[in-house]
C-alpha cells in the first residue's frame, strides 16, 4: 500500500528466487488503459529485471477491474503459469460503484489463488481522484505494478 511512508516502487530483492524458468500471467484491465497500460509496463519490467524471459510473461486484457477476477482463473487454471498478477484501476465516481467493483475483485483474485494454490497477485488501483491513480502508476507514490510483480515473485519463494 502507498502511504507517505510507503513507495510502491521500494523493495528489497535480497530473497528473491532464480524465477528464469517461471511463467507470469498479467491480466490488465482496459478501463483506464492508459494506467493500467503504464501498470503493466512496471509488472513488465521489473520480471524482466530479476530474470523472467520475455517468452515467459504472458499478457491478457479484460474489459474492466471487475473481469480481473475471471481473467485470473483463467490463466491460473494452467498448470504451466506459476504466478499471476492483476492490474485495474478503479476511481471513486458519483455512486457506491467502486465499493462493490472493489471488494468483488478483493474477494475474487483472494479465492482464485486459494483455488489454484499459486500466487494470484491484487494490483487493483483504488483511488478518490484521477490524480491519485497517477501518482501510483509510477508517480510519487510509485508503481502498483512493479509492487505486484515483487509480490508474485516473493510469493514464488514462500
Amino acid at each position: 500500500m502507498a502511504t507517505s511512508l510507503k513507495n510502491l516502487s521500494d523493495y528489497t530483492s535480497d530473497h528473491f528466487i532464480d524465477i528464469s524458468d517461471k511463467r507470469f500471467g498479467l491480466v490488465v484491465a482496459e478501463w483506464n488503459r492508459e494506467i493500467t497500460d503504464t501498470l503493466a509496463q512496471g509488472a513488465y519490467d521489473t520480471l524482466l529485471k530479476h530474470g523472467a524471459k520475455p517468452e515467459n510473461i504472458f499478457r491478457n486484457t479484460v474489459p474492466g477491474s471487475f473481469e480481473l477476477t475471471l481473467g485470473a482463473q483463467l490463466l491460473a487454471q494452467h498448470e504451466e503459469i506459476d504466478a499471476v498478477i492483476c492490474l485495474g484501476v478503479v476511481i471513486q465516481g458519483e455512486t457506491k460503484h467502486d465499493d462493490y467493483i472493489c471488494h468483488a475483485v478483493a474477494s475474487g483474485i483472494t479465492n482464485v489463488g486459494l483455488k489454484f494454490n499459486k500466487p494470484v497477485i491484487f494490483g487493483l488501483v483504488t483511488t478518490n481522484t484521477l490524480e491519485q491513480a497517477w501518482d501510483r502508476a509510477g508517480g510519487k507514490h510509485g508503481n502498483k505494478g512493479v509492487e505486484g510483480a515483487v509480490a508474485a515473485i516473493h510469493m514464488l519463494g514462500f
